[in-house]
């Protein structure tokens, strides 16, 4: 028996477990940051949510269960992520999940001097620091897996 929509989007919300390959943040025209979460298969989820994007990247390179909905815009089917749960993976050692975590606190204990300075005057636009921290924590990722 399908539920009747009741017109709120969660409940026409779908759950899905995926592995996530990236999670790519861009900056809008109107000044917002879009994340984008993008699993193996290549699927695109959206969000604006900053809580909901670091989940997505504390799930990336892992298994996660994801909540999203799908609404039409001007001829367009746009996909939104409404939440992400980051999943052990059974046949994952316990050291290669810790490579991502050990990378992010990394690039987080590095982000001072990433972003040039240590004492910061004005605070620093969510895309911007994620921008300037992911490639960081990718290769500190890559080197402790080498």
């Amino acid at each position: 028996m399908t539920p009747e929509p009741t017109g709120n989007i969660l409940d026409m919300a779908e759950t899905r477990e995926v592995r996530v390959r990236e999670v790519q943040g861009h900056k809008t025209k109107s000044g917002n940051t879009r994340f984008v979460l993008v699993d193996e298969e290549g699927n695109e989820y959206t969000t604006f949510r900053e809580g909901i994007a670091r989940s997505a990247v504390a799930a990336e390179g892992r298994r996660a269960r994801i909540t999203f909905h799908e609404q039409e815009r001007n001829g367009f089917t746009n996909v939104y992520l409404d939440a992400v749960e980051p999943l052990e993976d059974d046949d994952e050692e316990p050291d290669d999940r810790n490579v991502e975590e050990a990378a992010w606190d990394a690039a987080i204990e590095a982000a001072p001097w990433l972003l040039g300075s240590q004492d910061p005057k004005k605070k620093v636009d969510a895309d911007e620091l994620f921008e300037t921290l992911k490639p960081f924590k990718d290769r500190v990722a890559d080197d402790i897996k080498d």
